[in-house]
């Protein structure tokens, strides 16, 4: 039977990030995506100017029924918009042997909040325990753990591993690093591109799950999906007024 990885996130109409980018992306590796909306949004490549959560039970009820027909065994979560989907979520997938890829999206690249600050409780208690890989920038981890180091934010958070993405930073190399158990594992640097894009953290955590579907290592898996990545970042395309939109259909 083919694999297949279940996408929860929302939906962008400019197709730069969200459940648009996480399919092009798992499509590109040659797995099925099974993609189920948590948020609708105004939006463009300038701004998102509002979002609408979908109700968390027929959320629930898509993921059951999916479920009664197809074997899941890998998890990408992008946008999250409520306690209660977070809560549905993870209710779901307790109990299940998954290897689960979060990425903790609190604000748009264009800096609008998309994840309100009362579901950052829940999101805690309830999801970040059954994580396996989490994918924050720097902002995000700030907004996950107001422990004092990088370190002592990561290991916090009891994720066991956790890929610390650095492209919000003003520096000129930029080093991304993974952590396993709380401990600095391998870092991986780049040229800092200039430009705005829309969706590389989507494209990343996505080409992170499908790598690993494909039966790819962790540490393997991120430093082929940060080249992965930064490839569509150097060709992205520029369809919009402001954020260039990641090319996800590399040769």
């Amino acid at each position: 039977m083919d694999k297949a990885i279940l996408v929860l996130s929302g939906l962008d109409p400019c197709a730069g990030a969200g459940i648009s980018a996480d399919i092009e992306t798992i499509s590109h590796f040659g797995i099925s995506a099974l993609p189920v909306i948590t948020t609708l949004t105004v939006q463009n490549t300038e701004s998102v100017a509002k979002i609408q959560p979908v109700d968390s039970e027929f959320i629930s009820q898509q993921l059951c029924h999916l479920r009664a027909d197809i074997e899941i065994k890998f998890v990408k979560i992008g946008l999250l918009s409520s306690a209660a989907q977070i809560k549905a979520i993870a209710q779901f997938l307790q109990n299940m042997t998954l290897t689960i890829v979060l990425d903790p999206i609190v604000k748009s690249s264009s800096k609008n909040t998309l994840l309100p600050a009362s579901a950052l409780p829940a999101l805690r208690q309830y999801l970040l325990p059954l994580v396996d890989i989490l994918t924050p920038n720097l902002a995000e981890l700030s907004v996950l753990s107001d422990a004092k180091s990088e370190q002592q934010k990561v290991a916090s958070l009891a994720v066991k591993w956790v890929l610390v993405t650095t492209t919000d930073a003003q520096d000129i190399e930029i080093e991304h690093r993974l952590y396993k158990h709380g401990n600095l594992h391998k870092s991986y640097t780049y040229k800092k591109l200039s430009g705005n894009y829309h969706g590389s953290g989507c494209t990343l955590s996505s080409a992170i799950v499908a790598l690993i579907a494909q039966g790819l290592l962790v540490e393997n898996a991120c430093q082929k999906a940060l080249d992965y990545t930064y490839q569509t970042l150097l060709s992205a395309k520029s369809i919009g007024k402001m954020q260039k939109n990641p090319n996800r259909n590399l040769l």
